[in-house]
């Protein structure tokens, strides 16, 4: 016996549509005090897997199996016309606002987001060190999307064949959807709270760390019957009454029911404002953070209680009818907008996604509601699936369009140095950029393999140079170390000597425990690696020299950096060579190369203050306070004069590579300066 899924309009369950979009809205523009709203997104979540699972077993109910046709055709009708639209919004938005490097970056996003792969492109972007700090895609929400449309590729065929072979055996399929369920949730949370401890992109982004919030939806589903309360809610006015009122038998629900559930609808909804206002940053997420939001949007939608008659009111019912477009629309407003007008404080922000509201109704009334409640459209399968395929191809061709102008541009095009150029660059008017833009992003330390995974905490051997030599230079640090790879390596070569790199990305080499953003977490390997290169330099022959370098950002407080740095320059100092600390470079702030592919060079300009912080190691050395160590400091010749800003290009060379790093054209142009500096300091033998 099947249980009658008796699906009616659940005004209650769109009024909670409500409440996701606005927790996001206020999230993404940086309302204070709201630094949980991304939660929003677990409330879609469980709504989703609900009236998705809900809808299935009503036909189930009814007719003892569904359409996998019939299925996916009502979705491409329901999402793809509308997310289509607003992707070629975003591309044209692209190629009208952002300079062309940055729109070929796009063109991938749109190319993903089409196909709803987009959050494997953001997990990748993001657990990529030389992808994380470019600016965020205006397409990065549609990464929600692709993990929904992935779910529902898997779990539609898998009910399916679960409910035929219970119909083969003359059973009902309820039981063995409900285990199939119960597994896969626990095995999706499972993996969910792995993969925060290991990587919070991987776990936030991905579909299998995030099936497990349908799954709670789809278990509300499985229950509702046996709770007095059978209608799922199909997301659609009309077509039928909202019901609830009785339980299996017709009787009204007792008095201490209605109380018990009223207490667990109000739990829920406590659960999700203190989600909002109480998970932030620091939150490990998912984690074991996002059964708070989940279980308490579960309980909304089971349990009817005071807060159902509010979530019904017709203005709240409005705006979760507007969620899916404002949703869509938002984010794109945002990122395009501060890409033409800069980072702005939230009382903007806040403006520019309310503002978005204005493209989300046209687009529901014009796009959205037409197209899924189009009696042609929806009278066959094939007419749906056509429609969803259409709406993905066009936003793909116009990608392809857009990249197709980025790399011809790339290809045929030189920045040169404007004639008027505020930076003060030494440069003369006309003078072709090296490496170009485009090249730049990829101008890498010719030292491949040496600058370790994230993960990782020992290094391979890296030596350079003659490896048989009894002379060694040692270069060790974070990226800020390779950077200098060139000249290390000149250094080395001419003198016959070996090179030797310990290179570990975002890893400080001062003793200070960190949180990696690319992680999510406290970064672990980080500390292992550099006691692990501490140890191995104290086990082999002492080395000539040692240069050290490192990302002077990664504390603020003079003090703690300054104990951090003595942890690790006293065991250096015993090993009987002299330290010589290269000073960070300054730090742009900005994607230097998109910067330059968009305009002429002195708009690229960033501000002296910003760019060049304090340097406590750096002022010690100079004031004799650090026995023993030496100093070279290239920070003149790349921020010349006393001006307000740095330049982002010198003597026709593009400086650096991203927002923090310089490129390798520009190493190998300074290496002969930084040899002749340790020579003029009697640290190495000179060479003709």
């Amino acid at each position: 016996m099947i249980p009658r899924y008796r699906l009616g309009f659940r005004p209650d369950i769109e009024g909670l549509r409500a409440v996701a979009v606005l927790a996001v809205l206020a999230f993404h523009a940086t309302v204070p005090g709201l630094a949980g709203g991304f939660i929003g997104v677990d409330v879609f979540f469980v709504i989703s897997g609900f009236l998705i699972t809900g809808l299935l077993l009503r036909d189930v109910s009814v007719t003892g199996r569904f359409s996998l046709a019939e299925f996916y055709a009502r979705r491409a009708r329901r999402i793809l016309p509308a997310a289509g639209v607003v992707l070629l919004a975003t591309t044209a938005g692209a190629w009208l606002l952002l300079p062309p490097l940055r729109g070929g970056d796009i063109a991938g996003d749109v190319v993903t987001a089409a196909l709803y792969i987009a959050n494997w492109r953001f997990v990748a972007g993001q657990t990529d060190y030389l992808a994380a700090e470019r600016d965020p895609s205006p397409l990065l929400h549609y990464w929600s999307l692709a993990v929904e449309e992935q779910f529902y590729l898997l779990w539609a065929p898998l009910l399916l064949v679960l409910v035929l072979l219970a119909r083969r055996v003359g059973r009902s399929p309820v039981p063995a959807v409900t285990a199939a369920v119960v597994a896969l949730t626990g095995a999706s949370f499972a993996l969910s709270l792995w993969w925060t401890g290991l990587s919070a992109p991987l776990a936030y982004l991905s579909s299998p760390s995030r099936a497990w919030q349908f799954g709670v939806g789809a278990l509300a589903a499985l229950l509702m019957p046996y709770l007095g309360r059978p209608d799922g809610g199909e997301d659609r006015p009309g077509t039928g009454g909202t019901g609830g009122t009785a339980d299996r038998t017709g009787r009204r629900p007792r008095f201490a029911a209605r109380v018990a559930s009223g207490a667990l609808g109000l739990a829920g909804g406590a659960a999700v404002a203190w989600s909002v206002a109480g998970i932030g940053p620091a939150t490990p997420y998912p984690g074991t953070a996002a059964l708070v939001p989940t279980l308490g949007t579960a309980a909304i939608i089971m349990f009817r209680s005071p807060l159902s008659r509010v979530l019904s009111l017709a203005p709240v019912r409005a705006i979760g009818r507007l969620s899916f477009s404002w949703y869509l629309w938002h984010w794109p407003v945002l990122v395009l907008a501060e890409a033409a007008l800069g980072e702005q404080p939230w009382p903007v922000r806040l403006a520019l996604v309310l503002a978005s509201a204005l493209p989300a109704a046209l687009t529901l009334r014009l796009v959205e509601n037409p197209l899924r409640l189009s009696e042609v459209v929806s009278a066959l399968p094939r007419r749906g699936l056509a429609l969803g395929t259409s709406a993905m191809a066009v936003p793909l061709a116009a990608a392809l369009l857009l990249n197709g102008g980025v790399v011809h541009g790339a290809a045929t095009t030189q920045v040169t140095v404007a004639a008027a150029d505020p930076a003060g660059t030494a440069d003369a008017p006309g003078t072709a950029l090296r490496p170009t833009p485009a090249q730049a992003r990829t101008d890498f330390p010719k030292s491949a393999g040496c600058e370790i995974a994230l993960t990782a905490t020992t290094s391979p051997p890296c030596l350079f140079g003659d490896t048989t030599s009894k002379d060694r230079v040692v270069l060790i640090g974070d990226s800020h170390a390779g950077q200098w790879f060139a000249a290390a390596e000149r250094v080395a070569v001419r003198r016959g000597w070996a090179l030797e790199v310990l290179t570990k990305p975002g890893c400080p080499l001062p003793r200070l425990t960190v949180v990696d953003p690319r992680l999510g977490r406290e970064y672990r390997e980080c500390d292992a690696w550099r006691e692990y290169a501490l140890k191995r330099l104290a086990a082999e022959s002492p080395p000539r020299l040692i240069l050290v370098a490192s990302l002077n950002a990664y504390a603020s407080d003079r003090t703690v950096l300054t104990r951090a740095w003595d942890a690790t320059l006293t065991p250096l100092s015993r090993l009987g060579a002299t330290v010589v600390y290269l000073r960070d470079t300054p730090l742009p702030g900005k994607d230097v190369p998109s910067c330059l592919s968009g305009g002429p060079v002195g708009d690229c300009a960033f501000p002296r203050r910003a760019g060049l912080r304090p340097d406590p190691l750096a002022e010690q050395i100079v004031a004799g306070e650090r026995p023993g160590m030496r100093l070279l400091d290239v920070v003149p010749l790349l921020c010349p004069g006393t001006g307000d800003t740095c330049p982002a290009a010198l003597d026709g060379i593009v400086l650096y590579r991203d927002d923090a790093h310089i490129t390798d054209t520009l190493a190998v142009r300074l290496a002969p300066r930084l040899e002749q500096d340790l020579e003029d300091l009697d640290l190495i033998p000179t060479v003709l």
